[in-house]
């Protein structure tokens, strides 16, 4: 079977604007959550990690006559890095990639959802036609020229976790070459709000596996990583390659609307599966670290810290855990993304950046969080992304071969 490779990065989050950044702000940057800029966010913690406003994108503000939200916006500067990164910055007059063999595979869990959210409350944008919500792929296809399956999906916050999912099997198939996948989320005063009415924003910040942690804390941004078969990466001579996408699982429990299932028997079945088809070296001992969903609400965290215990066995104690949401709150539909984004860039630059500390750790949470940043000694690192629904994904990614 062909390898899926990693050959190009792109991202915009809290820590700034492209992936160095993003890479530089795991080792360097302190972040905190900030007031929404909404005057129409009445709840009780109007809080997030915000993409800096000097990195915001200045457009489009439309694509072939539809309005763009800010999610939209965020998928194309990650995406036109990302491609920038892999050597493929358009397909018009190109060569050595066939359009109608380049996909798109994109996430997010609201979309572009604050531009409904302004029609409902009379702020009209100057386009007059009635934007859909998720235009994610379809406004990345068209402006790339992907002729190939463009689709976006939107189970929730494990939504970019399937789009590298399903990315991966569009090469698998042998029915794409390459494929632009990840996620996108931005600020909506819909989400927010229905979090604080849950009584599950964190009035501090996000402090996954935290004893004292009281929930999550939303974050915004978008990343794209562009997916690519080992064959067609070879033919075309790619500047780099970051690593393979070794193994995937998906699972759902579908237990309860909103809570993960308490036994964590379908999370255990992600995991397992995602290894199994990672292969021998992706065992226990092959695992050189582990970015979890964690999300700092209490029954998830101890869940998965839990089944972690289960799948690893005698080596939990020693995979370190790389906790990403503790720096950039949570991204919902992206979460997975930017995880596989980190995931990456660890086995790309042989080194697993530091925790951000988070006062004291839940007796029920035993998952090493080291403070200090460590080389890596092993070829694989997993991740998860879990979602309301019960919808549970794990992905393997290996070292570059």
């Amino acid at each position: 079977m062909d390898d899926v490779l990693v050959t190009g990065v792109g991202a915009l989050s809290p820590l700034g604007s492209g992936a160095d950044a993003f890479w530089r702000g795991l080792h360097t940057a302190g972040t905190a959550p900030v007031r929404v800029p909404d005057p129409l966010a009445h709840m009780d913690h109007p809080r997030m990690y915000l993409v800096p406003e000097a990195d915001l994108p200045t457009g489009p503000e439309e694509w072939d006559g539809l309005p763009l939200g800010r999610g939209s916006r965020f998928a194309l500067a990650a995406a036109r890095e990302a491609t920038l990164d892999a050597g493929l910055a358009g397909l018009a007059g190109r060569t050595d990639a066939d359009p109608r063999r380049v996909a798109v595979a994109l996430s997010s869990g609201m979309g572009d959802t604050e531009l409904h959210e302004r029609w409902w409350t009379g702020q009209a944008p100057a386009a007059g036609r009635w934007a859909p919500v998720y235009p994610v792929a379809s406004v990345v296809g068209g402006w790339f020229g992907a002729q190939g399956p463009n689709t976006c999906l939107s189970n929730a916050c494990a939504a970019s976790g399937y789009a590298l999912s399903v990315a991966a099997d569009l090469i698998r198939s042998g029915e794409a070459d390459v494929v632009i996948a990840g996620g996108t989320e931005a600020y909506s005063r819909t989400a927010l709000a229905c979090f604080n009415r849950m009584g599950a924003i964190d009035p501090e910040r996000c402090r996954p596996f935290a004893a004292e942690r009281r929930g999550t804390v939303f974050g915004e941004g978008a990343a794209v990583l562009v997916l690519e078969s080992a064959a067609h990466a070879r033919a075309r001579g790619v500047p780099h390659v970051y690593g393979r996408l070794a193994g995937t699982g998906w699972s759902c429990d579908a237990h309860h609307a909103t809570a993960p299932e308490p036994g964590g028997a379908q999370i255990e079945r992600a995991m397992r599966e995602a290894l199994r088809e990672a292969g021998a070296g992706a065992g226990p001992d092959g695992l050189g670290f582990v970015l979890p969903h964690g999300t700092g609400t209490g029954l998830n965290d101890v869940v998965e810290s839990r089944i972690l215990a289960a799948v690893l066995g005698a080596s939990a104690c020693r995979t370190p855990l790389y906790s990403l949401k503790a720096l950039i709150g949570h991204t919902g539909g992206a979460a997975g993304a930017f995880a596989a984004l980190a995931a990456v860039l660890v086995l790309h630059h042989r080194t697993l950046p530091p925790n951000v500390p988070i006062g004291a750790r839940d007796p029920d949470c035993p998952v090493p969080l080291p403070l200090a940043s460590a080389p890596m000694t092993a070829p694989y690192g997993l991740v998860n992304a879990y979602a309301f629904g019960g919808n549970n994904i794990s992905l393997v990614f290996g070292e570059a071969a």
